[in-house]
């Protein structure tokens, strides 16, 4: 009979089901909601929000430059003058820039953006709810794969009962109850719950695009936690919002915006694949309400995410329109993981 073949195509749809509902709950828990925090953003943690971890660096080279502790040439040479930190993502990018003290714009971008100190940033948004964890969204995409694994199971196990159901009222006339009815609601339920269960692509949370809304509202936002008169401040804070372009400096401007197109494919959104690193934040915030720059960003050159594999369009999406990495297929510095507990690759955001 045709119940057999029923029954484990219900476990299997059943077991999507459950397992997607689960992720998808993992993925939406707030683990520290504090509120909206406003206007009193921190600066790495508003340019992280509005353009993910490439704009983080942006910020603090735009940030080092205008105080003189930091020279970008115009072909995209950075050098550090000051070599004495004054945060962890300052730290992280003076040791990205070597002992020379002097690295590729590219290639800062892609070192810093590994590091930890860039890397908590989106750690502690998420925290709040301003933001999805990378690591969580792709196990609600894994969920869903097997959920709709399932239906194919469905579909091939309802043609092959049906086909046995009609061989058997062939050679044994009398009436029983066909399989279609039962394999065509299970698939109708089916079908529904996974079209009701899409996580999408943004990667900010309606809690992080009304945080964004109520910084880019009103008079120009700038940060109280960096030190500056108030036109520095200005400037920080719209380089955190709105990217590079927004520089009045050309030699600066050029040289930053030029070789983040450069580095840009795909589309912005979630990106990476899972290894041993339990978060990779690459890419945008992945939601049309952040702003970006021209083309919006990759942190490598040719959107590459180390030294071990590239992450540009043919693998997955990074920045507002750009290029990601993840830690396997796609993977971030030499070997598979960037940073400590929540490495990222390369391509970050813009």
């Amino acid at each position: 009979m045709w119940h057999t073949e029923f029954a484990v195509a219900c476990a299997l749809v059943a077991l999507g089901m459950l397992w997607t509902s689960i992720a998808l709950r993992r993925m939406r828990r707030v683990p520290n909601p504090q509120g909206l925090p406003g206007r009193g953003l921190p600066l790495t943690d508003a340019a992280f929000l509005a353009g993910g971890p490439t704009r983080v660096v942006d910020t603090v080279i735009v940030r080092m430059e205008r105080e003189g502790r930091l020279v970008v040439s115009r072909d995209g040479t950075v050098t550090v003058t000051d070599p004495a930190p004054r945060d962890p993502v300052e730290a992280a990018l003076i040791e990205a820039a070597g002992p020379a003290r002097s690295q590729q714009l590219a290639a800062l971008r892609r070192l810093t953006c590994a590091s930890p100190a860039v890397q908590q940033t989106g750690d502690r948004l998420a925290a709040r709810g301003l933001m999805l964890r990378p690591d969580l969204h792709r196990s609600v995409v894994r969920a869903r794969r097997f959920w709709g694994l399932a239906m194919l199971v469905t579909v091939v196990l309802g043609v092959v009962s049906g086909f046995a159901w009609v061989d058997r009222i062939s050679s044994e006339p009398g009436f029983s109850f066909p399989p279609f009815p039962a394999f065509a609601i299970l698939l109708i339920v089916g079908l529904f719950g996974l079209l009701a269960t899409r996580p999408g692509r943004a990667r900010i949370t309606p809690a992080g695009r009304r945080q964004l809304a109520l910084m880019q509202q009103g008079s120009p936002w700038r940060p109280h936690d960096v030190a500056g008169d108030r036109a520095d401040q200005l400037l920080y804070g719209a380089v955190a919002l709105g990217g590079a372009a927004v520089l009045t400096d050309e030699v600066l401007r050029e040289a930053m915006t030029a070789r983040l197109a450069a580095a840009t494919n795909g589309s912005g959104g979630f990106s990476g694949s899972d290894s041993g690193a339990s978060v990779v934040w690459c890419g945008s915030s992945g939601d049309s309400g952040s702003s970006g720059d021209s083309g919006s960003s990759g942190c490598g050159s040719s959107s590459s995410c180390g030294s071990s594999s590239s992450c540009g369009a043919s693998s997955s999406s990074c920045g507002s329109s750009s290029s990601g990495c993840g830690s396997s297929s796609s993977s971030c510095g030499s070997s598979s993981s960037c940073g400590s507990s929540s490495s990222c690759g390369s391509s970050c955001g813009s």
